[in-house]
């Protein structure tokens, strides 16, 4: 076992993009990342009883939700038993001899703080993707998923999910080390450009193959967006209410709520820039 192979965190809510990403990552000759598991898109969250999944806290739209889901360094869970048992979880379904070992999970967002406690030197990559195209792809797969009617949620509840989730992060990001952002709409457009930055802040000599990353998968969600503009669409008044109620949040992310296809700049009064790829030093 290579004890020194430090851990790649990857992190975003359901529906962002980490899966691809994970997926471009671990085709890296000194990556590997979790394969096999027989659990849910490989997500380490799954093979591990250390710490809660995403679903007791009600699962993908819902965990940012409640606080007990935002583990820091503070958390009575960061022992050198558990780091152990974490890695003893995951460590059957890596490659030990690669240079960096990836786990992947949606929480990841949220937890930044708590898995650098638990593992110094490690690193996290967030993907972000617009907050309006991730509320109707939940919306879609959860009612794929589960004719359950108390996995019911609206657009609007989806989108106030997003911005919580992504405040924690901003709050997050003056205590962790080593911490790059990568928005979805850069990384289906200039794949190589983007997984560039990867690479630069791994410090990967060789570059990360962007042959698996293919292009947007957003248009049948833009096109229902469009679409609920009209007064006699169903979701017409969803629409609206979100404007109005998520407008000013959004675009403080560098989001508009009637382009889903791109993104600007943070606000400055919100948080740091997106860290891209360099190393950012704790706070």
């Amino acid at each position: 076992m290579n004890e020194s192979s430090p851990l790649v965190f990857v992190g975003g809510l359901h529906r962002s993009g980490t899966t691809p990403l994970t997926r471009a990552l671990a085709a890296h000759p000194d990556v590997s990342g979790l394969t096999g598991t027989g659990v849910r898109e490989d997500e380490g969250q799954h093979l591990q009883r250390v710490y809660p999944k995403a679903k007791v806290y009600g699962g993908s739209g819902r965990f940012a939700f409640d606080p007990q889901a935002h583990l820091t360094e503070d958390s009575p869970l960061v022992t050198p038993q558990n780091a152990a048992a974490l890695r003893g979880a995951w460590e059957p379904y890596w490659d030990l001899d690669a240079r960096y070992l990836v786990e992947k999970s949606p929480p990841n967002l949220i937890m930044g703080r708590f898995l650098q406690a638990m593992f110094p030197g490690s690193a996290l990559i967030v993907v972000i993707r617009h907050p309006i195209v991730v509320a109707l792809s939940n919306k879609k797969w959860r009612r794929l998923l589960s004719s359950d009617p108390r996995r019911f949620q609206t657009v609007s509840s989806l989108v106030d999910h997003w911005v919580t989730a992504h405040r924690i992060l901003v709050e997050d990001m003056p205590h962790l080390n080593r911490l790059h952002i990568v928005h979805y709409e850069d990384l289906v457009t200039d794949p190589t450009a983007e997984l560039g930055l990867i690479a630069a802040f791994l410090g990967l000599e060789q570059p990360i193959p962007a042959d698996s990353l293919r292009a947007s998968a957003s248009q049948q969600y833009e096109q229902w967006w469009a679409d609920w503009e009209h007064w006699w669409r169903p979701g017409h008044w969803q629409r609206r209410a979100i404007t109005a109620r998520f407008g000013d949040d959004l675009a403080a992310f560098g989001y508009d709520v009637d382009d889903l296809s791109s993104h600007s700049d943070w606000q400055p009064g919100l948080a740091p820039p997106p860290l891209r790829g360099r190393s950012q030093a704790g706070q």
